[in-house]
């Protein structure tokens, strides 16, 4: 079962390999690059983020790693890492889990932003949330999961009908759609069938793609 108290430091050395996707840990080295992605009003108003400081980034990033109510991987495309291409330079987007009720940790909020326009439409956000809802499944005993959508964000809609989920709610005055999926024993075992993944030690796998590279 999930532990808050070590929480979101669990994935700290976690790579998680699909067919096109690797997720890594939230590091300070990707900070530079996430803190451009962010500067777009496009992707400001898809998160519904505010436009942070350099300084203000890294702060962030490191509440992603201690805060016990987060989680967050980096989206690499693998077929590059692969090649030799420095990480920072293979970076795609990011996806995040959020515990939205201390009284039922089994409950998680997810999120997906392909921040490189050239990766979007590419299967990149749905392998990359089928990585996540998986790990969330069998590492940190998520059983429910809720994803909140700005109406006007057809695509990730259909995303996660794609994948099971939901409409429970509109809010008007958001502009938002929550929707929900349940990981029965049958869904479960869709999930689990139907996504290759491999985890592996992020530190181990770095080490490695030094060495083949040398």
């Amino acid at each position: 079962m999930f532990c808050r108290c070590r929480a979101m430091r669990v994935n700290e050395d976690t790579a998680l390999r699909g067919q096109r996707v690797l997720l890594v840990p939230y590091e300070p080295h990707h900070v530079p690059r996430y803190h451009e992605w962010m500067k777009s009003e496009e992707l400001q108003k898809l998160t519904a983020s505010e436009p942070l400081t350099l300084t203000q980034e890294y702060d962030m990033q490191r509440s992603w790693r201690e805060d016990s109510d987060k989680c967050t991987f980096i989206i690499l495309d693998s077929i590059q890492w692969d090649k030799g291409c420095p990480e920072e330079q293979c970076m795609v987007g990011d996806v995040n889990l959020f515990l939205v009720d201390p009284e039922n940790p089994a409950l998680a909020e997810i999120e997906i932003m392909i921040a490189e326009p050239m990766f979007r439409g590419k299967g990149f956000g749905e392998e990359s949330v089928r990585l996540m809802l998986f790990y969330g499944a069998t590492t940190l005993g998520i059983t429910t999961y809720q994803a909140k959508i700005g109406q006007e964000n057809i695509a990730s809609v259909r995303l996660f009908n794609k994948l099971h989920f939901e409409e429970v709610s509109l809010s008007t005055v958001f502009q938002e759609l929550t929707l929900h999926w349940k990981m029965t024993m049958a869904e479960r075992k869709w999930l689990l069938d139907t996504t290759p993944v491999t985890e592996q030690s992020y530190r181990q796998m770095k080490r490695s793609n030094t060495d083949s590279v040398d």
